[in-house]
């Protein structure tokens, strides 16, 4: 008795299956949303210090330097260095640095903010060309992350933010005494 009904039961079991398993065949994949590439970039700005804030991290008087060269190395957690480039300043003596080619391959060690020093390299001012430690410029600005992100439709991007960094004249006059 029971064998009947398996037996008039088992052909709907059958079309069901077949049908259930058609209707996935059949079904529109839905299509893959389009990963942004999401660049890194640092951003900063290269100052001449003035002779009297010499010997400290004052800029009040300094004045920005166009075409100063300053460099972005990131290291990996090994501290091997696993990126580097040199980038020129605009007007106004800013740097707009995208990392391109920089990649994390540990999530945490390898990040922008432990990995990435930016440092000064050169400045084109030949009467304020020595390199001073304001903000680290002398051994690696470390990166600061300031919320700041641009997005667009095909485009996204993380800026970090580094100095300001600062030469200073190779002569400064002495402050007379009264």
């Amino acid at each position: 008795m029971a064998s009947i009904h398996f037996l008039t039961a088992f052909p709907f079991l059958i079309l069901s299956l077949a049908l259930a398993s058609t209707a996935v065949a059949t079904a529109p994949l839905l299509p893959k949303p389009v990963e942004k590439p999401v660049d890194v970039v640092v951003e900063g700005t290269v100052f001449c210090q003035s002779c009297s804030d010499y010997g400290t991290w004052n800029l009040n008087k300094a004045k920005p330097i166009e075409s100063a060269i300053v460099s972005v190395i990131c290291k990996d957690h090994r501290n091997r260095v696993s990126f580097y480039k040199a980038f020129q300043t605009g007007k106004n003596g800013y740097f707009y640095a995208v990392l391109k080619g920089f990649r994390m391959s540990r999530s945490f060690l390898d990040h922008p903010l432990h990995a990435c020093k930016v440092r000064l390299v050169s400045s084109p001012v030949p009467s304020c060309n020595l390199l001073t430690n304001v903000n680290y410029g002398l051994y690696g600005a470390p990166l600061r992350y300031e919320n700041k992100r641009l997005v667009g439709r095909n485009y996204q991007a993380v800026i970090y933010a580094a100095g300001p960094l600062a030469f200073r004249p190779g002569k400064c006059v002495p402050k007379a005494e009264p």
